[in-house]
C-alpha cells in the first residue's frame, strides 16, 4: 500500500526506458584519432581504443590513465598496472586527417552508402 494515494504513480513508457539505456547515437569510432577538449588531459591526442555506446563514453589510448592495483596470481607479484579509462564523448573531438585540427563530423551518402567525413576540410574519415 502506498504511503499517500493522492499522489499519481509514475508511469515510464518502454521508450523512455530504452533511451536511457541505449545511450546517444556515436559519431566516434574505434581507430578515430581524437584530441581531448576538456578535463586534466585537454589538448592530449590518442587513437580511440574502444566505444561504449551505451554510457556515452570511449577509451582513448594514453589519455585518463586510471591506476589499477592487482593482486599476486601464481609466479606474478602484485602491482600496479596503468590503464586508460573511459572517457565522455562529448570532451573529445576527431582529428582532421588533412589540417590535423579538431573538427565535427558529418555524415553523407556516397554510392548508396553513409560516409563519415570531417567538416573542416571536407575529406573523408577512415
Amino acid at each position: 500500500m502506498r504511503k499517500n494515494p493522492q499522489i499519481p504513480k509514475r508511469n515510464f513508457s518502454k521508450r523512455s526506458v530504452n533511451r536511457i539505456s541505449n545511450g546517444v547515437k556515436m559519431k566516434i569510432k574505434k581507430g578515430d584519432t581524437v584530441v581531448v577538449t576538456s578535463g586534466k588531459d585537454k589538448g592530449k591526442q590518442g587513437e580511440v581504443l574502444r566505444v561504449l555506446p551505451r554510457e556515452g563514453r570511449i577509451i582513448i589510448d594514453g589519455i585518463a590513465l586510471a591506476k589499477h592495483h592487482t593482486k599476486k596470481r601464481g609466479g606474478q607479484s602484485g602491482r600496479i598496472v596503468e590503464r586508460p579509462a573511459p572517457v565522455h564523448a562529448s570532451n573529445v573531438m576527431v582529428v582532421d586527417p588533412e589540417s590535423k585540427k579538431p573538427t565535427r563530423v558529418g555524415r553523407r551518402m556516397q554510392n548508396g552508402r553513409l560516409v563519415r567525413f570531417a567538416r573542416k576540410s571536407g575529406t573523408k574519415l577512415p
